[in-house]
């Protein structure tokens, strides 16, 4: 790693003839000098969330309610980014055939944090660039012909999809989806849905573990030992799953996982990964080739060979891994949990209608509802252009609301205050 004080200083003397170099200096030399304290936590836990609020560069005045899109990285994540950029930028590698570009080799000082924290072995899991070129591998990857079945639900993601529809396009394999009820009621409502399209044809069970449309959180467990049972093979779109809730993908007993850490984990936007059972990796073609892709010793590693890529994003992730070990994840679920109930619970004391399931592990940090006759875009206009808060939805009228940790119930409360002034206005 590089020197602090002399990358800070380097920063600052370029800050006169770069306006954004100075700007990277201003981030960094304002970082706090730690994290707060375990004992603020026990004190004060609402006062320790304020304090690791600060560790973010979103201004004070702004309210951002949306990490389900993508999350903002924080001051440790950024530094790392900056130090890696300063360091490998010199072009001083000790290897002179060492140059500051991944996507040739096993790179383990990055593959190895992540594994742990997702609960799986290094040479299950390839670094890629998000969920969508994850979940492509898989789609294309994976041997089925014509009449082939895919199984999936009505709530993914167009980066989870589409790349099975292009499949099906091209090569004629069927896509079949069970539709969710909104809100989903419990467990066993999705497990008897997939158990009931099941058929004979079926060759790949493909869902989101949370789905991008309501945030329901599906028993991705059970749904991975239904399809084990079958012979069916298990794809799991985890998007918005590390950072946001614990994960451990040997307990899941899912045969492939794909994530975008930029969003809960609020790692660097570029980094993402592609997990596979050991025991499934060589039933996966690479449909990116270079060199190493047809060499069954690098296991997962030859999914990662995609070509020069850039090393500054995976040391934010590394970076964004340690503050969340840091924290812990058990406090950051407590808090997701808390504060998405918060939000639910008083939307719903508005008249929303709830998307997000009633069974309480069924849903962490995002709570959708619906909110007729609002229309959502008109809505989220208003809430950035008047009083900078920041929301998503869909159309006409769904409000999908994300509670990161750094989020603050006065933050929520000026939310709901706003919602309550733009209905009364547009009753």
């Amino acid at each position: 790693m590089v020197d602090r004080r002399n990358f800070l200083s380097s920063l600052a003397v370029a800050a006169g003839a770069l306006p954004f170099s100075a700007k990277l200096a201003e981030i960094a030399q304002h970082e706090p000098v730690k994290l707060p304290d375990d004992a603020l936590y026990a004190a004060n836990e609402e006062a320790y969330w304020a304090e690791l609020r600060k560790q973010y560069v979103i201004p004070d005045d702004e309210v951002y309610l949306n990490n389900g899109t993508v999350g903002s990285s924080p001051r440790p994540v950024l530094n790392a980014i900056f130090e890696a950029y300063h360091e490998t930028e010199k072009m001083g590698q000790a290897d002179p055939e060492d140059y500051p570009i991944w996507g040739y080799a096993s790179w383990n000082e990055f593959r190895d944090p992540l594994a742990a924290f997702v609960g799986c072995k290094r040479d299950e899991i390839a670094l890629v660039r998000n969920a969508t070129e994850a979940n492509s591998y898989i789609a294309n990857g994976v041997d089925l012909k014509t009449g082939d079945e895919v199984l999936m639900t009505d709530q993914e993601h167009p980066g989870g999809e589409h790349p099975w529809n292009l499949r099906a396009k091209r090569y004629g394999i069927v896509v079949k989806k069970v539709t969710l009820p909104k809100p989903v009621p419990n467990a066993a409502a999705v497990l008897n849905l997939f158990s009931d399209a099941i058929t004979p044809k079926t060759r790949v069970i493909f869902f989101s573990h949370i789905t991008t449309v309501t945030g329901v959180v599906l028993p991705a467990k059970e749904l991975c030992a239904l399809a084990r049972s079958k012979g069916i093979l298990s794809a799991v779109d985890g998007a918005h799953v590390p950072g946001m809730m614990r994960l451990n993908l040997h307990e899941m007993g899912c045969d492939m996982y794909s994530s975008s850490p930029h969003k809960w984990l609020q790692a660097t936007k570029g980094s993402g990964f592609l997990y596979m059972r050991d025991e499934v990796i060589d039933r996966l073609w690479n449909t990116i080739a270079t060199e190493g892709w047809d060499d069954p010793k690098l296991r997962a590693e030859r999914f990662q060979r995609i070509g020069s890529s850039n090393v500054p994003a995976l040391h934010g992730l590394r970076a964004s891994i340690a503050l969340a070990n840091q924290i812990g994840m058990e406090r950051i679920e407590k808090r997701h949990r808390k504060m998405a109930d918060y939000i639910l619970k008083q939307m719903m004391d508005r008249g929303a209608q709830s998307w997000t399931s009633p069974d309480a592990a069924l849903r962490c940090g995002i709570a959708t509802v619906n909110v007729p006759p609002i229309e959502r875009m008109p809505l989220e206009k208003w809430m950035w252009s008047e009083k900078k808060i920041r929301i998503r939805g869909g159309e006409p009228s769904k409000l999908r609301l994300s509670t990161s940790y750094y989020l603050l119930k006065k933050d929520i409360d000026r939310f709901l205050a706003a919602f309550d002034e733009y209905k009364a206005k547009h009753a």
